[in-house]
């Protein structure tokens, strides 16, 4: 006779949530994104503000098809944050001097100086994830390459 509590081993689901990896990158996402809105209330900034920021530290001016590209976003998903950006008075809009049809987006003082708040950002986060340099830089790497290998999906469904 057997016990009724036991049960025949099952095969795993292949459609478990806990097992997507699409689910726990997107918890992942909203949980980080979450954890720098504290940090960046401060400055009155929210993660995608903080984003555009960034790539501007790096690399300004930027016309908004450029900061698009850098952030993998829509121009008209750019606009609005430029403009609330502007509003907030961290940057600002011009017509380039080498072609007036482009719209680069270019610092101001306010801008520059918010920066030297910024640099204390990630080792602050660090210490609200729990994690290390070591750490962030590996899962930094391996969603590069989740990235890419998406990325390149896509392109060979395209093609």
């Amino acid at each position: 006779m057997t016990d009724v509590t036991e049960r025949p081993a099952q095969a795993a689901d292949p459609l478990a949530l806990e097992s997507q990896v699409c689910f726990a990158l997107a918890v992942a996402a909203r949980t980080v994104i979450a954890a720098y809105r504290p940090v960046l209330e401060p400055v009155g900034l929210t993660h995608p503000q903080y984003l555009v920021m960034l790539a501007l530290w790096e690399r300004e001016p930027l016309s908004v098809s450029g900061l698009a590209d850098l952030l993998s976003l829509e121009p008209g998903t750019v606009s609005p944050l430029i403009k609330r950006l502007e509003a907030l008075g961290y940057v600002a809009r011009e017509r380039s001097s080498a072609d007036e049809r482009v719209l680069e987006v270019r610092l101001t003082d306010a801008g520059c100086e918010l920066r030297s708040y910024a640099e204390t950002i990630p080792a602050t986060m660090m210490r609200r994830l729990g994690m290390g340099a070591d750490d962030l830089r590996e899962l930094h790497r391996t969603m590069t390459a989740v990235i890419a290998a998406a990325r390149t999906a896509d392109t060979a469904d395209e093609g």
